[in-house]
């Protein structure tokens, strides 16, 4: 019978306060890895930790908000100090942002989603290698189907563009990384029933420039209902564990196939 999946290894996940990062970061700590959060609502990510610890596992919060690279660095130098390793790392925080059409969109906004999606993800990574490259690991970067298969959301412009550069820089990655048998992978969620809608801004003259579409019956073709945060997690670990040890740098769909009916 097989073994805890990550046992011994130790996790960070960012934005593990809820949605996909609190569903990845319960599906860890069930196998074994002591999982550290990264979360700018370190309230909400000890809720987590309580749930985790409640079930018999480990999890600590370190107060982060991804748009700080500062606070990124310190947090990845405080799990080295506490934890001596860092094996598997899920940059999964991210906001929807503003929707708005592109002639009134505000550059500030855009900034905002580029600051915490891309920026974000980037300096996640880049402050992750030195505490991975002498044991290798896994990173796994939450995309979506928004700018890849998926163009129709009118307004979302700035969210698509940095779930597109997220794959891109996760192909870079992936190929810079793997001298250090540092895996890099994507995940592109569809619809999932999480609460990301709090962090969308849509603009009062959104419905200017958008563009009816009208999807056949059921958008959802495989459960005809968007998918659950455990079911992201569930392909969250896979791609974290050894059981994906010749899996990197691949983008990997978790939709249902709604993104083939939509794109």
């Amino acid at each position: 019978m097989q073994g805890p999946r990550l046992k011994g290894k130790i996790a960070v996940v960012t934005g593990g306060g809820s949605g996909i990062g609190k569903a990845s970061a319960i599906r860890f700590a069930e196998e074994g890895a002591l999982v550290y959060m990264l979360d700018r609502t370190p309230k909400h990510a000890e809720e987590t930790k309580a749930q985790i610890e409640a079930s018999g596992g480990k999890a600590e919060v370190i107060e982060c908000d991804i748009s700080r690279p500062d606070m990124i660095e310190e947090g990845f130098r405080r799990i080295q100090e506490q934890a001596g390793a860092v094996d598997v790392v899920f940059a999964n925080a991210g906001i929807n942002g503003t929707m708005a059409p592109i002639e009134t969109m505000e550059i500030k906004d855009w900034d905002q989603t580029m600051d915490i999606n891309l920026r974000g993800t980037f300096a996640t990574v880049k402050y992750a290698i030195p505490h991975m490259k002498n044991t290798g690991g896994s990173i796994v970067i939450t995309s979506s189907i928004n700018g890849n298969r998926v163009f129709s959301g009118i307004g979302f412009s700035a969210y698509a563009s940095t779930k597109a550069a997220q794959v891109a820089f996760m192909k870079m990655a992936a190929l810079e990384l793997a001298q250090y048998k540092i895996r890099v992978n994507a995940i592109c969620p569809g619809a999932i029933d999480t609460n990301i809608s709090d962090n969308t801004y849509p603009s009062d003259d959104l419905e200017e420039v958008k563009i009816p579409v009208e999807f056949p019956e059921g958008s959802h073709p495989l459960e005809e209902a968007p998918g659950k945060a455990k079911q992201v997690a569930d392909l969250v670990l896979f791609l974290a564990s050894d059981e994906a040890s010749h899996v990197t740098g691949t983008e990997v769909y978790v939709d249902g196939a709604e993104s083939l009916l939509r794109g």
